[in-house]
């Protein structure tokens, strides 16, 4: 176990990632920002009307709500992997090279491997039932307990340095999904989660061996494994069911797993679209007539049960069971490159563009800015 161990840190990305690197512009070179003076909250006012809402999709309603677009000096312009809300409100923001944006209505703080945090990319983010944050970053494994961080590494049981995904079932564990298997953590120690391949009839899955881009905890406790490049591997406790092309996932290269309220496991992927599995069958929607691109990831369920997800660069799909309602940059966001969706406990949806955050108040999309001047 290391604290405080790393002053540097770098980063290996997929190649299919590198373009979005080069809309990072801005470097965030301080700790803390008052905004005090400058910003009461980061939902921004409107200052440009947009309704140009025509959208030449076949099956889809035009989006009738005021879209409206805030354009600032300072704006966070960095790529941001996560966003989360801790249990006091707070909100936290992983980005792809800078650490984590930590933000209480008050202050803006930005913590990195000078502080403890274990990479500069933080790609997942969980609060366990203690009130521990926990950052899965491109250099470890970074808990925070209100006070410091503590950064785990493969030196440490972790299956990998490389986190990607984070899950907490319901007896309190913390798996960890990483690019060489995956980790449980039990609050004490890590195991690696291995396979055992006399009981597996297809022995490519496993998930000791590959990247675990998802993990998803089911209504019923049971896991399910994004793998890479081989589909979904389910787990209730006992044994594994498998989920690829030849039972009726529309593509093996999956990229997000959302359950619904229903039961409904939502799919996204690479390379065919959306999914949604009913517990016995999969109802593919593809590009043809139902959506645009074809790599669709960042699935959430908002409070009135509708399902949104982001379609490679074409935007973000909201779905009401009956109709899909695309929303671009003609309607407000930021880019239409979009990394994570959120919903805070105000109701209000968080979108995570490739240059910064859109929020959407149910009437309105503006983009979240945070002014200058930084102070140590």
């Amino acid at each position: 176990m290391t604290k405080y161990s790393r002053m540097e840190s770098s980063l290996i990305f997929r190649v299919r990632l590198s373009i979005f690197f080069l809309t990072s512009v801005l470097i965030f070179g301080c700790k803390e920002q008052n905004t005090s003076e400058s910003l009461k909250d980061p939902v921004l006012e409107s200052t440009i009307s947009n309704q140009n809402n025509s959208h030449p999709l076949l099956f889809k309603k035009e989006a009738t709500d005021t879209l409206s677009h805030a354009t600032f000096n300072g704006v966070i312009t960095e790529f941001v992997w996560q966003i989360y809300q801790d249990k006091q409100g707070h909100f936290w923001f992983g980005t792809n090279h800078n650490g984590v944006l930590y933000y209480d209505h008050k202050l803006l703080r930005q913590f990195t491997s000078q502080h403890g945090v274990g990479g500069s990319a933080v790609r997942a983010i969980i609060e366990d039932k203690e009130g521990t944050i926990w950052l899965g970053t491109s250099e470890g494994l970074t808990s925070y307990n209100g006070k410091s961080f503590t950064n785990y590494t493969v030196t440490d049981g972790l299956a990998n340095d490389e986190v990607w995904t984070l899950a907490i079932d319901k007896s309190g564990t913390l798996w960890v999904g990483t690019v060489g298997g995956v980790s449980t953590f039990d609050g004490y120690q890590f195991e690696t989660f291995k396979v055992d391949k006399a009981k597996v009839s297809d022995p490519k899955p496993m998930l000791s061996e590959n990247r675990i881009s998802d993990i998803l905890i089911d209504l019923n406790d049971h896991i399910w494994f994004v793998t890479d490049g081989y589909g979904i591997s389910k787990y209730d406790g006992k044994g594994f069911e498998f989920f690829t092309v030849n039972n009726g996932l529309p593509d093996n290269h999956v990229a997000d797993l959302l359950q619904d309220h229903e039961g409904n496991i939502w799919i996204g992927t690479f390379y065919g679209g959306v999914s949604k599995y009913d517990g016995r069958k999969f109802i593919n929607f593809t590009k043809d007539g139902l959506i645009q691109g074809i790599e669709a990831y960042n699935f959430l369920e908002d409070s009135e049960g509708n399902i949104w997800f982001s379609a490679e660069n074409h935007g973000v799909y909201r779905y009401d069971g009956k109709q899909f309602v695309l929303f671009t940059t003609k309607d407000g966001l930021a880019t239409n490159g979009i990394q994570s969706i959120y919903q805070d406990k105000k109701g209000q949806i968080w979108f995570s563009t490739w240059n910064g955050l859109s929020l959407y108040d149910g009437k309105n999309i503006s983009n979240a800015a945070l002014k200058e001047p930084w102070v140590q």
